[in-house]
């Protein structure tokens, strides 16, 4: 059997692709929208993709499972579970409790673990070459090393009222009878790692055991003693932020996402080119660099998503669109930079990268305000906008902050002040940047704080009688 796990670094999201060796075939569960692994993986290994499924409907990432497919002739097995609530809006052979897929000597069993989505599944992995037994459970997000799956999502982002309380009464039952019962040495490989919003306390390694989880994990007391109720008031408490766009991406992976096909090249522009458009406002400028570039000098009206692991989810954060879809322009050193940075974009459904250019030489350009904590101490602002999540918050901030996390900022622009001047801050600055260019693109006067919380907190513990003020 061959077994590869692929892993997204920003979305802290695994997928795998799993191989008979003897007959050559191979399946992907949970693929990325962004398939050329999945197929170099193939060829590679002189390997054809004839199954593609998925653990869920997704809502952190937008799926592949279509593309994929398209690509490659592959038949598609979704989850038939849940309820009539939770059914797939595209074809596909349908996976049941105890459902199997046969590859060769692998036999793929499906079982139903709700909790984390009413429709989840679960896959046993047995690779006949060595025993009839399962030997590899894809947990998705149902179990990850250390935690368990959020059960609020629902509520969170896809509109639910207080599903998460039944969802997270599932999930206990789903633990106490899909995987207490497993034997220790099988192993549990997750959909997501540390960083990832599914849960909030994920492990960073990439896989556990049933044996090691059921010894160490913080839920196992609760199941040893039966306690359903402590179980739920443990997991329900503090879960990170969800960010707004999860639920775009709950109806696009429930509809069936645009299948893209073949991608036409990232054209390069000149300055000129444009300037051209941005004056027409037919594209909109996408600045790639870190902060410290974009603050010594930005394109005026430009985005901020900084190439890098957290691409795809920055642009989450700033891009809607399904309210607009206007062409980008990404600033790259070349051609290959731009199509990985598409590539990014495409996970979370933004398919608008149409053109890239090299420099911002040429172009209309101003540095965006920032001021230091101890100019904030004497300065008037309107508003004071923290931007990380609610547990940073809660840990501590500066007197006067309002929260406001950054994947949801764009949505909630309505608890900001309709004129005057706003201060943001995280907690060293990246994701300011990013929500602060966003937040001018859309009229704010916004001035950043220069190192954001961690430069207030060192400044402030020189200055004990330090005051924040605001109008």
């Amino acid at each position: 059997m061959l077994f590869e796990r692929v892993y997204e670094e920003g979305l802290a999201q695994a997928s795998y692709f799993i191989g008979c060796q003897r007959e050559g075939k191979a399946i992907v569960v949970d693929a990325r929208r962004d398939i050329q692994t999945y197929v170099d993986l193939a060829a590679k290994n002189n390997m054809d993709i004839i199954a593609v499924t998925e653990t869920h409907i997704h809502a952190d990432y937008l799926s592949g499972t279509r593309e994929l497919a398209a690509a490659t002739g592959a038949e598609i097995f979704l989850s038939g579970e849940g309820g009539p609530d939770w059914q797939y809006g595209f074809a596909g052979t349908t996976l049941m409790h105890d459902s199997t897929i046969k590859l060769g000597n692998i036999t793929i069993t499906a079982k139903h673990t709700p909790g984390h989505t009413p429709e989840h599944l679960s896959f046993l992995i047995s690779d006949g070459a060595v025993s009839r037994d399962p030997g590899f459970m894809l947990s998705g997000d149902f179990v990850f090393v250390g935690d368990v799956g959020r059960p609020d999502l629902l509520d969170e982002a896809a509109g639910g009222i207080d599903t998460r309380f039944a969802g997270a009464k599932q999930l206990f039952q789903s633990l106490k009878e899909q995987f207490l019962t497993l034997p220790d040495h099988i192993q549990v490989y997750p959909g997501h790692g540390a960083g990832s919003p599914c849960g909030k306390s994920l492990g960073a390694i990439p896989s556990t055991t049933v044996g090691y989880e059921k010894a160490t994990a913080w839920w196992a007391p609760y199941l040893q003693n039966n306690d359903e109720e402590g179980f739920v008031a443990e997991l329900l408490a503090g879960q990170p932020d969800a960010h707004a766009y999860f639920a775009r991406m709950k109806k696009q992976n429930k509809q069936g996402p645009a299948v893209l096909g073949a991608l036409s090249p990232v054209e390069e522009l000149s300055a000129e080119q444009v300037v051209d458009k941005l004056g027409l406002k037919a594209a909109v400028f996408v600045d790639t660099r870190e902060q410290n570039e974009v603050h010594r000098a930005t394109v005026v009206g430009a985005l901020n998503i900084p190439r890098g692991a957290k691409a795809s989810n920055f642009a989450a954060w700033v891009i809607d669109p399904e309210k607009d879809n206007t062409d980008l322009i990404v600033l790259a050193p070349n051609a290959a930079a731009a199509e990985e940075f598409r590539a990014a974009l495409m996970r979370t459904g933004i398919d608008s990268v149409r053109y890239f250019t090299t420099s911002i030489d040429g172009l209309p350009t101003f540095a965006p305000a920032l001021i230091s904590p101890a100019e904030l101490t004497s300065t008037s602002y309107d508003a004071l906008v923290d931007i990380r999540g609610k547990s940073e918050f809660a840990a501590g901030t500066i007197p006067g902050a309002q929260q406001l996390s950054g994947g949801s900022a764009m949505w909630r622009l309505d608890e900001l002040p309709t004129s005057g001047t706003l201060v943001t801050f995280c907690q060293s600055g990246a994701r300011n940047t990013v929500v602060a260019n966003a937040l001018r693109r859309a009229g704010f006067e916004v001035i950043e704080l220069e190192g954001s919380y961690a430069a207030w907190e060192s400044f402030s513990r020189q200055s004990p009688k330090l005051a924040v003020t605001g109008r």
